[in-house]
C-alpha cells in the first residue's frame, strides 16, 4: 500500500497543500505544531513513504555509496565493507554492497549497475587486471576510490597496504626460523597484491643471501579454501617438498592446513605456515595461524572518508586533492610457524 501512496493522498486527507506536506518532510520547523501534527498522522495512517529516487533526482545527489569487492566469501572484505558503513553512515549515507567474485565480467556489470543508480562514488577494488572497466566506468563521472589497490597511472584516491612489506614481513619471519626452501601459494597472478607479495617474499630472500629457486610458486585460480586445499594436495606430490608455505591470504593457508592435517603432515614441525590478512578465523583454526595483518576495518573508513570528502566539494571549494594512503602491515605470529627448527 505504501507504494500506491503519494504526496497529494496525504495532503487531501490532512486537508493541507502538497506544499505543506513537502515542508513537513523537508523543513518540519517551518509548519506549525498543529498542522505538522496533522500531516504526520495523515502519513501514518496512509503508510506513505517519500519516493527517495524522486528526491534524488530533483537534488541531483544520491545519498548511496557503492562498495564493489573481490570476494565477500573471504572476511577482510567484510571488515573493509564495516568500515566503509560506518564512515557512510555517520554523514547520513548508505552502502550498496556487491561482490564481483574476481571476475572483470561480473565487476562491469555492476559498475554499470552504480552509473545507472547515479550513486554518490564508488570504493572499488578492482578485478579486471586491463584496467579497461575502470576506463569505461570514468567516463560516467562518478568519483571512485580504489580499496586495497594503489592508484598507478591514474588521478584517482586509493587507499591500501604496502603489500611488497608485508610479503617481505612473512618470509623473512621463516628465513629467520631457518627455513631455506619455502613455498608461496599465490592466488591468480593477475591480481597485483599477489604479486606484490611475491616481491616482498623475493626481497626477504634477497636480504638473507637466498636466490629465487628458494621460492617455489603454486599458483591458484581463486583465493579461497578449496584453493588453497587443493595446493596442498600439490605441495605434498612435491618430490622436494618445502619446509614452509607462505599464503597470498588466511583462506588459502587455512586450505593448506586442511590438506596437511589430512595427510597426517605435522603443522608447524613437518611444515611451517604463514597466512596474510589476519582475519577471524586466523587465530581460531586447529593450529592458530602466522598472519600479517592488514587494517581492513580502517582501510574501508578511509577510502569511504576521501570518497565523501570529494562528492561534498562540489564546486572546489574546499580543493579536494586526489591522495594515496598507503597504510603498513603487522606481522602476528602464532603456533602455525613456530617450529623447533
Amino acid at each position: 500500500m505504501a507504494q500506491s501512496v503519494g504526496i497529494k493522498d496525504v495532503a487531501r486527507a490532512a486537508g493541507v497543500s502538497v506544499g505543506t506536506v513537502s515542508n513537513v518532510i523537508n523543513r518540519p520547523d517551518t509548519v506549525a505544531t498543529e498542522t505538522r501534527a496533522r500531516v504526520l498522522s495523515a502519513i501514518d495512517r496512509l503508510g506513505y513513504v517519500r519516493s527517495e529516487s524522486a528526491r534524488q533526482l530533483r537534488a541531483g545527489r544520491s545519498r548511496i555509496m557503492g562498495l564493489l569487492v573481490l570476494d565477500m566469501g573471504n572476511p577482510f572484505f567484510v571488515d573493509v565493507a564495516r568500515g566503509a558503513e560506518r564512515a557512510a553512515r555517520e554523514a547520513g549515507l548508505g552502502v550498496m554492497v556487491c561482490n564481483s567474485a574476481q571476475s572483470a565480467s561480473e565487476e562491469a556489470e555492476y559498475l554499470s549497475l552504480f552509473a545507472e543508480q547515479r550513486v554518490r562514488g564508488v570504493l572499488l577494488t578492482p578485478a579486471d587486471a586491463t584496467g579497461r572497466n575502470i576506463e569505461t566506468f570514468r567516463r560516467h563521472n562518478i568519483p571512485f576510490v580504489l580499496v586495497d589497490r594503489v592508484a598507478e597511472g591514474t588521478t584517482e584516491c586509493s587507499v591500501s597496504v604496502d603489500d611488497v612489506a608485508g610479503g617481505a614481513l612473512a618470509v623473512r619471519h621463516l628465513v629467520d626460523a631457518g627455513h631455506r626452501s619455502i613455498a608461496y601459494v599465490s592466488g591468480p597472478p593477475s591480481l597485483n597484491q599477489v604479486r606484490d607479495r611475491r616481491t616482498g617474499a623475493l626481497n626477504a630472500l634477497a636480504e638473507a643471501g637466498l636466490g629465487p629457486e628458494a621460492l617455489r610458486e603454486l599458483p591458484t585460480e581463486r583465493l579461497d579454501v578449496a584453493a588453497g586445499r587443493d595446493a596442498g594436495a600439490r605441495l605434498l606430490g612435491l618430490a622436494e617438498r618445502p619446509t614452509a608455505v607462505f599464503c597470498a591470504n588466511d583462506l588459502l593457508a587455512l586450505g593448506v592446513l586442511q590438506a596437511m592435517y589430512a595427510a597426517g603432515v605435522s603443522v608447524p614441525d613437518d611444515l611451517a605456515i604463514v597466512g596474510y590478512d589476519d582475519i577471524e578465523f586466523a587465530a581460531a583454526a586447529a593450529v592458530p595461524l602466522t598472519s600479517v595483518r592488514q587494517p581492513a576495518v580502517t582501510m574501508g573508513a578511509l577510502a569511504a572518508e576521501l570518497l565523501l570528502e570529494e562528492t561534498e566539494d562540489e564546486d572546489g571549494a574546499r580543493g579536494h586533492e586526489h591522495r594515496r594512503v598507503v597504510l603498513q602491515p603487522e606481522l602476528v605470529v602464532r603456533r602455525s610457524s613456530l617450529s623447533a627448527r
